[in-house]
C-alpha cells in the first residue's frame, strides 16, 4: 500500500446523521422552553396579585407568606436534587419533575384558601428545583462537546425571556378570561412538554463516555471547614435576595407607586428583564477585558465586582422617579448589575473551589439564595403591613453588592486558583 493510499480520504464519507442532530435541536428547545416555564409559574402569583387579594381578602403579610413557603421548599429540595437526578436519571428525573409542578401550577386554581395556596406553592417549588440541576446533565449526556457550550448558552437565556414575556401575557390574559384560566394555562403547557419529552428522548443516545455517571464522595467535612466555601455561600446569600425581591414584589410596587392597573403592569416589568437580559449576555466581559490588560486574577475580579455593585446604587432611585418607566430603568439597571455579580461569583468559585466539591459548593450557595430570599419577602410583608412602604426594601437592595465585596474581601484577601 503506497504512502498516498495509506493517507487518502475515503471518497464517500458518512454524511452527517441529520435524525441525531435533529433530536438536539429538539433537546435544547425543550430545556429552554422548561427553564423559561420554571419563570412563568414564579411570576403568575405576583402578577396577579390584585385579582387574588380582590377575591380571597388577603394582607400583605398573608400574601408574602406565599413567597416564602416557595423560597423554603426551593431550598430544602436543593439538597436532595442532585441525588434524585442521579438515582433515577434525567428521562424520567426531569420528566417526572416537569409533570408535577404542572399539575401543582393548575392546582393553584382549585385553592380556595391560603392554606390551599400554600399547600400548591410548596410542590412547586420542590417539583421546579430540579431544572437546573437536570437541565444541565442533560445537556452533558446527550450533547457532542461541539455543541453544548451553544447549548447551554441559549438554555441560560431562558429566565430572562420567561420573565419579559410573562408580564406581557399573563395580566391581558387573565383579565379576559379569569385568574383561574392564568393558572390551568400555564401549568398545561408543562404537560404538552412532557409529551414532547417522551418523543424526542426516545430518539436520543447518550454521548460516547457519557451513558452512565458516577459521583463521588460528598466531602461535608472539608467543604463546611473551607472558607473559600463560605466566601461563595456567604456571597450568594448577600445578593441573591435582591433577584427573589423583584420577581415576587416589582408588581405590586408598580400598581401602589404609579397606581397601575393590571393591565398596564406589562411593559415596565418588561424593561426590567430585558435588561436583565442584557446584563446576563455581557456580564462576562469586564472580567477578561482587565485579565487582558495586565491586571491580577484577584484585582480583576473584586474590581470587576466593585464596578456592578456600585450600578446597583442607582436601584433606590425608583422610589423618587417620576413616572414608571424611569422607575423601571433604575430597577433594571439594579439587575443588570446584578446579573454582572452573580457571573462574577460563579466564576470565582470556578477558581478558588476544587472541581469536586464545585456542585456541593453552588447547590449551598443556591440554598443560602433561596434562604435570604425567604427573609426579604417576608420583610416586604412586613414593611408594607406596617406603613413603611418600599423604602427599607430598596435600601437593603442598593447596600447589598457592597456588602457582599467587602465580605468577599475579608474572607479572601488574595483570590488563588485552586489547586485541585
Amino acid at each position: 500500500m503506497t504512502i498516498h493510499q495509506q493517507t487518502a480520504v475515503p471518497e464517500h464519507a458518512p454524511p452527517p446523521d441529520r435524525a441525531a442532530i435533529r433530536a438536539q435541536n429538539i433537546l435544547i428547545a425543550l430545556i429552554f422552553f422548561a427553564t423559561a416555564l420554571n419563570y412563568v409559574d414564579r411570576q403568575v402569583l405576583a402578577l396577579l396579585k390584585p385579582m387574588l387579594e380582590a377575591e380571597f381578602h388577603w394582607d400583605d403579610q398573608q400574601f408574602a407568606h406565599l413567597g416564602s413557603i416557595f423560597q423554603l421548599a426551593a431550598a430544602a429540595s436543593l439538597l436532595g436534587v442532585g441525588w434524585f437526578v442521579d438515582r433515577f436519571g434525567v428521562r424520567f428525573a426531569y420528566g417526572f419533575a416537569v409533570a408535577l409542578w404542572s399539575l401543582a401550577g393548575m392546582a393553584h386554581a382549585l385553592a380556595a384558601s391560603v392554606q390551599q395556596f400554600v399547600i400548591a406553592r410548596a410542590v412547586l417549588a420542590t417539583a421546579e428545583s430540579v431544572n437546573t440541576p437536570a437541565a444541565m446533565k442533560t445537556a452533558a449526556i446527550y450533547l457532542p462537546a461541539a455543541r453544548r457550550s451553544v447549548g447551554i448558552g441559549i438554555i441560560n437565556t431562558a429566565p430572562n425571556i420567561g420573565a419579559i414575556l410573562t408580564p406581557l401575557i399573563i395580566p391581558p390574559f387573565a383579565m379576559a378570561f379569569g385568574w383561574k384560566a392564568a393558572f390551568l394555562v400555564t401549568g398545561g403547557l408543562g404537560l404538552v412538554w412532557l409529551a414532547l419529552w417522551k418523543l424526542n428522548t426516545a430518539k436520543l443516545t447518550p454521548i460516547a463516555g457519557q451513558a452512565a455517571t458516577t459521583r463521588g464522595k460528598v466531602e461535608w467535612g472539608a467543604i463546611l471547614s473551607d472558607r473559600r466555601s463560605w466566601t461563595v455561600i456567604g456571597a450568594k446569600a448577600f445578593t441573591d435576595l435582591v433577584w427573589w425581591f423583584v420577581l415576587f414584589w416589582t408588581p405590586d410596587f408598580f400598581a401602589r407607586q404609579f397606581n397601575l392597573s393590571q393591565g398596564e403592569l406589562g411593559w415596565p416589568i418588561a424593561v426590567i428583564f430585558i435588561l436583565a437580559a442584557l446584563g446576563a449576555v455581557s456580564s462576562g466581559a469586564l472580567y477578561p477585558a482587565l485579565l487582558l490588560r495586565g491586571v491580577s486574577m484577584n484585582l480583576a475580579r473584586k474590581g470587576s465586582m466593585l464596578a456592578y455593585a456600585l450600578v446597583v446604587l442607582v436601584m433606590p432611585l425608583a422610589l423618587l422617579a417620576s413616572n414608571p418607566w424611569v422607575a423601571a430603568v433604575c430597577i433594571g439597571l439594579g439587575l443588570f448589575a446584578h446579573q454582572g455579580f452573580s457571573t462574577n461569583i460563579f466564576g470565582m468559585a470556578t477558581e478558588i473551589i476544587p472541581a469536586r466539591r464545585m456542585a456541593t459548593v453552588i447547590a449551598l450557595g443556591a440554598v443560602a439564595g433561596n434562604l435570604t430570599g425567604t427573609g426579604i419577602i417576608e420583610f416586604a410583608g412586613w414593611s408594607l403591613k406596617s406603613g413603611l412602604g418600599y423604602g427599607p426594601l430598596f435600601v437593603v437592595c442598593g447596600a447589598a453588592y457592597l456588602v457582599a465585596t467587602a465580605y468577599i474581601h475579608l474572607m479572601q484577601p488574595k483570590l488563588a486558583a485552586a489547586e485541585g
